[in-house]
């Protein structure tokens, strides 16, 4: 790890220790997150890693994201680290991969200081990784479009300000999809429903319904038809920094773990001096540093300028597995 990649994961590490751990059971309680939080990190540069230099950022790659995710994991509360992982690496990356020098320069700064929080619009009710099978549509209508439609599961939709919004705009392609940049309280934009989940709850997930919502030409975002590319392209950073909050809880959980068994008082005397459960962890440690070192091998394929498809999508693949089983094991323990 470079001394810059490694900075990024301490001051990310202390950031969530202080600001996020001591207060993150109430958050879960409240199903929300302050914005001065948002706010905070938005002081400390941490939303700007992927963003251009010339507009504010740090511009820098896959690496820095894996880092940052990894070190958000840490928090243990997985509604905050994918609250700001939507924003910064599910979201963030459309506006700043397709947006036009007006939309940057609207949209960016609030990005960057935590006043403008992202969502993304792409999930259905029927149509989830099926992006092509999406039915929210966007109609011409004058010098805009008008979108009808439904989309589900989407987070920081409830308190965010910007979704997103992935529609289809032709009726022949079944690829033809267009992204829309859709701010919070435009007429016939709302949220239907906050999902009260069974875990994750401070990160607000909410149904949203587009009811005849007019928006401007100047509100496409990238190419009229070509979304679905768009969408697409964005998939291996989103599956790497899933991956990369995995890692960092599950290495906390690992760390605790490893700390309970060796003053857990267990026949006439301590969990850790059986071999078969130091032969367990040990395993769970091996498992973790390959889906860690694949990760991190995946993303410096792609800021080479290289295909990581395959690389990206067996570490999300795999790297669940391990996770689930890692949490599994140190419930146990």
């Amino acid at each position: 790890m470079t001394d810059e990649l490694q900075a990024i994961y301490d001051q990310t590490v202390e950031f969530v220790q202080r600001e996020v751990t001591p207060h993150g059971e109430q958050w879960e309680l409240d199903g929300k997150i302050p914005r001065e939080v948002h706010k905070k990190m938005g002081e400390l540069g941490m939303f700007g890693l992927r963003v251009p230099v010339e507009h504010g950022g740090l511009g820098l790659g896959m690496l820095a994201s894996a880092t940052f995710s990894e070190a958000l994991g840490a928090s243990t509360f997985g509604g905050f680290d994918v609250s700001v992982l939507v924003h910064t690496d599910m979201a963030g990356p459309h506006l700043i991969n397709s947006g036009t020098k007006e939309q940057l320069d609207q949209w960016l700064p609030g990005l960057l200081s935590g006043d403008t929080i992202l969502s993304i619009g792409v999930s259905e009710p029927d149509a989830g990784s099926d992006v092509a099978g999406m039915r929210t549509t966007a109609v011409r209508d004058g010098d805009g479009w008008r979108i009808n439609g439904t989309k589900t599961y989407i987070t920081n939709a409830v308190y965010g300000n910007m979704t997103i919004v992935a529609a289809r705009t032709s009726t022949e392609n079944r690829y033809g999809i267009t992204m829309f940049l859709v701010p919070a309280g435009t007429e016939g934009f709302s949220v239907a429903k906050k999902l009260d989940k069974h875990g994750w709850r401070c990160s607000d997930t909410a149904e949203l319904v587009f009811d005849n919502v007019w928006v401007a030409d100047d509100q496409v975002l990238g190419t009229v038809d070509r979304g679905f590319y768009e969408t697409m392209r964005n998939f291996q950073n989103e599956r790497m920094v899933l991956v990369g909050m995995g890692v960092g809880a599950a290495q906390v959980a690992l760390d605790q773990t490893l700390e309970h068994v060796q003053h857990r008082p267990a026949f006439g005397g301590h969990l850790w001096d059986l071999g078969a459960i130091r032969q367990r962890l040990a395993m769970r440690q091996a498992e973790l540093d390959a889906v860690r070192a694949s990760m991190y091998h995946a993303a410096w394929i792609g800021d080479v300028g290289e295909d990581n498809v395959k690389e990206m999508s067996g570490v999300k693949a795999y790297g669940a597995e391990v996770i689930n089983n890692i949490m599994y094991d140190c419930v146990q323990f």
